[in-house]
C-alpha cells in the first residue's frame, strides 16, 4: 500500500510527455492546401479558421474543409474538431488554416 503514491506519481509524469511533440517541418507547398498536424504548426503564419456541417460520413467532412482551404489559399489546414451533431449523419468540422513558412498572415500586425 505504501507504494501506490510513487505508482500514481510515476505514471502521471510519464503520461505527461506522452502529451507533448516535438516540433516537426511541414512538407513542401504545393497547389493544394495539405493537412497537417499541430507538430507541424510551429514556425507558420496563422491565416484564419474555417468550419463546415455537411451531411454525410466524416470523411465528407473532411473533404469540405480541404475544398475550403484551397478555396482560401491557405497551403495548410488543421482540422481540430470532427464530430458529428444531435442530427445523425451531419457532420461538423473546424480547421486552422495557415500560410507557407516564411510569409506574413494577411490582416496580421507586425
Amino acid at each position: 500500500m505504501r507504494y501506490w503514491p510513487l505508482l500514481l506519481l510515476t505514471l502521471t509524469l510519464s503520461a505527461c510527455s506522452t502529451l507533448r511533440s516535438t516540433p516537426e517541418a511541414p512538407p513542401p507547398p504545393t497547389q493544394q492546401a495539405q493537412e497537417i498536424s499541430r507538430a507541424q504548426t510551429a514556425n507558420l503564419p496563422r491565416l484564419g479558421s474555417i468550419t463546415s456541417s455537411t451531411r454525410g460520413s466524416p470523411d465528407d467532412a473532411q473533404r469540405e474543409i480541404a475544398k475550403k482551404a484551397n478555396q482560401a489559399g491557405a497551403a495548410y489546414y488543421q482540422i481540430v474538431a470532427l464530430s458529428e451533431t444531435v442530427m445523425p449523419g451531419m457532420w461538423y468540422a473546424s480547421a486552422v488554416l495557415y500560410g507557407p513558412p516564411g510569409s506574413t498572415a494577411a490582416g496580421t500586425q507586425q
